[in-house]
């Protein structure tokens, strides 16, 4: 295989990897709808009045004229207030609401041109560093963590490595690996599987080691490139079945035997589906450190939604992880719908019915990223925008503020349920920087 197409296809598995774990930044249209505080950071006090400026563009130009519809009010919540106005020379100053305790506000606009509707978003932070979350920790939350991962200790980790030549480079060694984990108690026998994509330079030597962790759904794996700058890169799946498999084969799962996982066996807590899937990432750390390439030392985890919510929760529960860079993590604080303000994706408790699920609220304090925070030592490179309606940045702070480890934020202010490049370079930059200390 020549230079030229060796590097197109590290090029082109670069791409895929980015597009699987991390949402890309969404496709501009001709008409943009530009929503924000008149703040420079976004961010007021508590009891301060947040206003907004809207402007509609169409090639980059101001629409006079433009007539919008906005509702203001706290984020996943039902609007305060709500009207209608002109933009005369294409912005215009919508007079916004206060907050007396922190949290965020988001100004909802929509207008029509040319026949075609847009919408669009921005929100304010008030005092976001004073966010307390709403979930408690359970009395018995480190031992009911502590007897899981003993009964994982049990099972052999039995891994199986499948070289896949069509991947491998000159540099790396590319493999299809399956691991041996704990099974739900309901399940018969007491194991199952996680899969991932392992890359492992080929130069003898010891090296350190990411785990990627992935969002939600399911979905094909492909190698992270990064494994050529002397890593070793280990990318899991979390639903117990390869992760080599044609596209169609996960979208059928979604829709059938793993639809709506995320709630699977949420009225116990030993067979909630959340319980294999976080003991499948500590049994892939028990993989990393089994293999003689690995430097015994430094591993980080890293991912985005579910993939940010597992690198915390990931951290907290396994010492051995020394890094984490996490976006816009899911499962935080996932009952603040239960005290009027937005919860963590995915959003069980918005519509919730303690008659239907009473089990629920009891079995969702053990997964939820509040509580793994809170026993975080790594340090952390965290990063979100406020305008994210899918973890909703009152969830993910609540979760952040109570991490005592060193962490650092990075806000990119008008993101949503998605990164710019340079949040993706900034968080490797970090990453490298800390794993490879030389």
């Amino acid at each position: 295989m020549n230079k030229i197409r060796i590097q197109l296809l590290l090029t082109l598995f670069l791409l895929i990897l980015l597009q699987a774990t991390l949402p890309a930044q969404p496709r501009q249209s001709r008409v943009q709808v530009i929503v924000t505080p008149e703040e420079a950071d976004w961010t007021y006090g508590t009891g301060e009045q947040a206003d907004f400026i809207v402007k509609v563009l169409r090639d980059g130009q101001p629409v006079p004229g433009a007539k919008i519809t906005y509702s203001i009010g706290p984020e996943q919540m039902e609007a305060e207030k709500s009207g209608e106005l002109t933009l005369e020379n294409g912005s215009a100053e919508v007079s916004g609401v206060r907050l007396n305790e922190p949290g965020f506000v988001r100004c909802e606009v929509s207008t029509e041109v040319d026949g075609h509707t847009y919408r669009s978003w921005g929100t304010a932070g008030f005092s976001p560093e004073d966010l307390e979350p709403v979930t408690a920790m359970p009395e018995d939350f480190d031992d009911f963590w502590s007897q899981a991962k003993a009964e994982l200790g049990e099972v052999p980790i039995d891994a199986q490595l499948t070289l896949l030549p069509e991947y491998s480079t000159p540099k790396i060694n590319v493999y299809h690996l399956k691991l041996t984990t704990l099974a739900q108690r309901s399940w018969q026998g007491n194991a199952s599987h996680f899969y991932g994509i392992l890359s492992v330079p080929k130069a003898p030597g010891k090296y350190p080691a990411i785990l990627n962790v992935p969002g939600a759904g399911a979905r094909p794996y492909f190698p992270d490139t990064r494994a050529e700058e002397g890593l070793i890169t280990l990318s899991v799946g979390i639903h117990g079945v390869p992760v080599t498999m044609e596209p169609e084969v996960y979208d059928d799962l979604m829709k059938g035997a793993i639809f709506n996982y995320w709630t699977k066996g949420l009225h116990d807590r030993d067979e909630y589906y959340y319980k294999r899937v976080y003991l499948g990432c500590v049994r892939a750390i028990d993989y990393l450190f089994s293999i003689p390439e690995f430097d015994g030392e430094n591993l980080a985890v890293t991912g985005g939604s579910q993939g940010g919510a597992l690198s915390i929760v990931i951290a907290g529960l396994d010492e051995r992880v020394k890094y984490l860079a996490a976006f816009y993590p899911a499962l935080s604080d996932m009952k603040g719908y239960l005290e009027d303000r937005a919860g963590g994706w995915p959003h069980m408790f918005k519509d919730y019915d303690p008659e239907k699920q009473p089990q629920w609220t009891e079995v969702a304090s053990y997964y939820d990223v509040v509580n793994f925070a809170r026993r975080v030592q790594a340090p952390g490179w965290y990063s979100w925008g406020y305008n994210d309606n899918v973890c909703p940045p009152t969830s993910m702070y609540a979760a952040y503020n109570v991490i005592e480890a060193p962490k650092e934020l990075h806000l990119f202010l008008e993101t949503g349920h998605w990164t710019f490049p340079e949040q993706r370079e900034a968080a490797t930059k970090w990453l490298m920087k800390k794993l490879k200390k030389d």
